[in-house]
């Protein structure tokens, strides 16, 4: 019964945020068919429930990056998707990383400015989808 009340709530709240329409993830598969390569920054719980929300799997989304080694070396709750360590980006050069928290974008994009400077571009979804250079 609680889900029967909240999902409209969810859709009304999550759904214009995120790229999702009726194929949830749509954005990242989009990308993912243009052979580009999409990493996550942020292991916190808000980013971890609109990728949840949006039915996002490791399939799309290989890792999330967070600062926090008592983070590293787990899985995102529900997704299953991986959260390493931030050294991995610079290996794995991702064309587009999806900061999950959004309230702390500014600071991400500062302190990867070496992967702007690659040539990757920033994702926030929230309050609504905007993709930077740095």
């Amino acid at each position: 019964m609680i889900h029967a009340q909240l999902e409209p709530l969810a859709k009304q709240v999550y759904l214009p945020q995120f790229p999702v329409q009726k194929n949830r993830g749509q954005g990242i598969i989009e990308q993912k068919r243009a052979d580009k390569k999409v990493a996550a920054y942020g292991a916190a719980a808000k980013g971890n429930t609109l990728l949840n929300f949006a039915g996002i799997k490791p399939d799309l989304l290989p890792f999330v990056c967070d600062a926090a080694p008592a983070r590293q070396n787990k899985f995102l709750p529900g997704s299953h998707i991986p959260i390493l360590a931030l050294s991995v980006l610079m290996d794995f050069a991702p064309d587009y990383l999806l900061i999950l928290p959004w309230n702390i974008a500014e600071e991400v994009r500062e302190q990867n400015a070496a992967l702007a400077a690659r040539g990757t571009q920033f994702v926030t979804a929230v309050p609504h989808l905007t993709i930077t250079s740095c």
